[in-house]
């Protein structure tokens, strides 16, 4: 089968196409045919070799952490063959091979069949980057939303910054606010109806200040980190939560501690692994009843052919994409 793959840590130019054998269904895995996988900053991370070690699997590697296709072999699955399906949940593309191929091999939990209403690209599109299902987990089980609270995801561009725009207004949040580093960003975010602070005109703290009548936020859904991480502290509102879920602006921030102990914030690290497969399974099929009824609606900047992963992964990190990043499979 034609997969992406690397076998080595480094720079854009270690993803090449490649024949890799095709995945069987053993131990009762099911074995998915890939239409369109998502790009993500994790397997820009992963492919860097930014992770801890043992993160990813022995090479060669195919990325991939998420992506839709069509189920060939259920496995252990309960869904028959020829079911549409989301993919996602689990290690793909990092503790064993991912979806840049045309076949995958998935354990029967991450499969969630796909509405008739939904298409693939934008199943593909809520998945990718994984910020729709961050959102909800981090709002629902993490710290306890409130409808009539206040959210802000930073990046208006990001999978964390528009699906926690969008997820935070579906539970009912007073004001749902993002961030853009430039004029041009805040346009494209306005133009869709976010609420988005133009960091190129005003701090955060002055813009959460001016949108929130000097009280702050009550949540910060923090993908992108460095920076940004100390202001987004002293943007909270007294009793307010910080999750950290990212870090696409830099892995070190300075705090101003006087921000936690004032406001008695709270901060929490996130990650799947805190939640249960059935909680993670639950959380898509609500996300993509959302999108069938569109109540929520996935951005898509580009889709570029598999054989172009390492020219859409750049495009990604470095291009300034305005939603999600897909490769046609």
């Amino acid at each position: 089968m034609r997969a992406i793959q690397y076998d080595r840590f480094g720079d854009y130019d270690v993803l090449g196409l490649a024949t890799a054998p095709e995945p069987t269904g053993g131990d009762g895995q099911a074995v998915v045919r890939v239409t369109v996988a998502g790009v993500s900053p994790l397997d820009n991370t992963a492919r860097q070799g930014k992770l801890p070690a043992g993160a990813v699997k022995p090479f060669p590697v195919i990325p991939g952490v998420s992506g839709v296709g069509v189920l060939v072999e259920p496995g252990g699955s309960a869904l028959p063959a020829g079911t549409r399906v989301a993919i996602g949940g689990g290690r793909y593309g990092l503790g064993v091979d991912g979806v840049w191929a045309e076949l995958v091999a998935v354990a029967p939990a991450d499969l969630v069949p796909l509405p008739d209403a939904v298409d693939d690209t934008t199943a593909a599109a809520l998945t990718a980057g994984a910020g729709y299902l961050t959102a909800l987990l981090a709002l629902t089980e993490v710290v306890g939303f409130r409808a009539g609270q206040t959210v802000l995801a930073p990046g208006v561009g990001g999978a964390v910054g528009q699906g926690g725009v969008e997820i935070a207004r579906v539970l009912g949040a007073a004001k749902a606010i993002t961030t853009a580093t430039s004029s041009v960003k805040a346009a494209l975010g306005r133009d869709v109806g976010f609420e988005v602070i133009d960091l190129s005109q005003e701090s955060l703290r002055d813009g959460v200040a001016r949108l929130t009548d000097g009280k702050g936020v009550d949540v910060v859904l923090d993908g992108v980190a460095g920076p940004l991480t100390g202001e987004a502290l002293g943007s909270l509102a007294v009793d307010g939560s910080l999750v950290s879920i990212g870090y696409s602006a830099g892995m070190t921030s300075t705090v101003n501690v006087t921000d936690l102990i004032w406001k008695n914030a709270h901060v929490h690290g996130f990650r799947f692994a805190m939640f249960t497969p059935d909680q993670v399974a639950a959380a898509n099929v609500k996300l993509l009843d959302l999108v069938a009824r569109k109540e929520i609606t996935p951005l898509v900047d580009s889709v570029y052919p598999l054989a172009e992963a390492a020219r859409a992964q750049r495009h990604l990190i470095e291009g300034g994409s305005f939603g999600r990043v897909l490769l046609s499979v």
